[in-house]
C-alpha cells in the first residue's frame, strides 16, 4: 500500500456509512483496486461496472475505484483481496496463473488469431472452466474482461524476427508462460510491477517490454522506447475477482445485482476494447519519435514456430482437454 491511510477514508470495516445516502440503514462499499489507467479498456469497464451496480441497487451498493495502483500494485493486490483489505481486483490472467496454473492457457503466444477467437475462449468452455475452477478457493471468479493484443517495444533496435530477441532484457509480469516465451527467444526477463515499468525503462534497466497499445500510450512508455513492433503475439485479459467471504456475506439480491452488472460491463468492455486501443494506436502513430513496424505474415510464422515449444510445456500443466479446445479455436479462426 502506497501512502494511503485506510481508516482516514473510512475503510476500516466491511459496511460503511455514507452521509450522502441518508435513509439507507446499510451502505455496502466495494473497494475495487486495479493497476491500469482510467482511459484503458479495464479502466473504462471498471467505471461502467460501478455505474451499473449503483443504478441497479438504487445507491445501496457503491464501488470505490482505485486505478493506477494508487492503493495496491500488481505484486500485492492478490494478498489484499485474500485478506479482505479490498473486496475486488482485476489482475491480468498471467498473475492468476501464478496461483492457479490452469489459467496459463490464456497466455499462450499466438493462441488467438483475432478478437473473435478471444471472445470464443473467454465466454466459452475455457472461460467457464477457469472461473469454475475457483469455486473452492477464497476468491470468487466473476468474469473475464477484455484488454487487448500485446505488442513489443524496445529501445536499441526494432524486433522483426525471433533472433532479434537474443540477449535482450525485458520487463514482464509474473506468469510461467510469459517467462517461457522469452526464454524460448533467448531473452532474459525481470518481473517488475506495472507501476514501476516506466522508471525501469527510463534508467535502461530493461531493453523493452510487452503490452497493449492503450497501456503503452497511457503510461508513456514511448518516451524511453524508440521502436514498436505490432506483433499481436499474445492477449492481455483480466480475471474479475472478489473476496469470497465478502461475497458470501452479501444478501442474495445484491449478489444478483453484482452478477448482472459485471456481465453487462463485460459486454460493454468487449464492444469498446477494440475501439479504445484503436484510439491509442492513432495517438501513438502520431508520435514522430516512435518507429513502428508491423509483422508481415511470413515473419509472424517464424515467431509462431519459435514459440511452439511453449505449448508442449503448458499442456503438461493445463491438460489435454483444454489444449485441444484452444487449438480448435485457433484453427477455426486461423489467420
Amino acid at each position: 500500500m502506497i501512502g494511503f491511510d485506510m481508516e482516514e477514508f473510512g475503510f476500516a470495516s466491511g459496511i460503511y456509512y455514507d452521509d450522502e445516502q441518508e435513509g439507507l440503514e446499510e451502505q455496502i462499499i466495494i473497494r475495487f483496486s486495479h493497476v491500469a489507467a482510467e482511459n484503458t479498456p479495464k479502466g473504462r469497464a471498471a467505471s461502467k461496472f460501478a455505474e451499473l451496480l449503483e443504478d441497479k441497487t438504487n445507491g445501496k451498493v457503491k464501488v470505490h475505484l482505485f486505478p493506477n495502483a494508487i492503493l495496491y500494485n500488481d505484486t500485492n493486490e492478490w494478498e489484499a483481496v485474500q485478506s479482505g483489505s479490498v473486496e475486488m481486483i482485476a489482475p491480468a490472467t498471467a498473475k492468476i496463473s501464478e496461483h492457479y496454473p490452469i489459467w496459463q492457457i490464456l497466455d499462450l503466444p499466438f493462441a488467438f488469431p483475432n478478437h473473435q477467437a478471444v471472445e470464443k475462449t473467454y465466454e466459452g468452455k475455457i472461460g467457464e472452466a477457469l472461473l469454475e475452477g475457483l469455486d473452492h478457493t477464497n476468491v470468487k471468479g466473476l468474469d473475464l474482461w477484455y484488454g487487448g493484443f500485446k505488442q513489443i517495444t524496445t529501445q536499441e533496435s526494432v524486433i522483426r524476427e525471433p533472433d532479434d530477441f537474443n540477449r535482450l532484457h525485458f520487463r514482464t509480469m509474473p506468469g510461467a508462460v510469459i517467462q517461457e516465451q522469452f526464454s524460448q527467444l533467448n531473452a532474459s526477463t525481470s518481473i517488475i510491477p506495472f507501476n514501476k515499468t516506466y522508471q525501469n525503462l527510463e534508467v535502461n534497466f530493461v531493453d523493452g517490454q510487452e503490452n497493449t497499445l492503450s497501456n503503452i500510450n497511457t503510461k508513456k512508455f514511448y518516451e524511453h522506447q524508440q521502436y514498436l513492433t505490432i506483433s499481436n503475439h499474445g492477449y492481455l485479459g483480466y480475471g474479475m475477482l472478489m473476496n469470497r467471504d465478502f461475497w458470501n456475506g452479501l444478501p442474495s439480491e445484491v449478489q444478483e445485482s453484482i452478477n448482472e452488472a459485471i456481465h453487462e460491463a463485460t459486454a460493454w468492455g468487449r464492444r469498446h476494447a477494440i475501439e479504445i486501443n484503436d484510439q491509442h494506436a492513432r495517438a501513438i502513430r502520431s508520435n514522430q519519435s516512435l518507429e513502428i513496424y508491423t509483422l508481415p505474415a511470413e515473419e509472424r510464422a517464424k515467431w509462431r514456430q519459435a514459440l511452439r515449444p511453449v505449448y508442449d510445456k503448458v499442456e503438461q500443466t493445463v491438460g489435454s482437454n483444454l489444449m485441444k479446445e484452444i487449438e480448435t479455436i485457433r484453427e477455426n479462426y486461423a489467420y
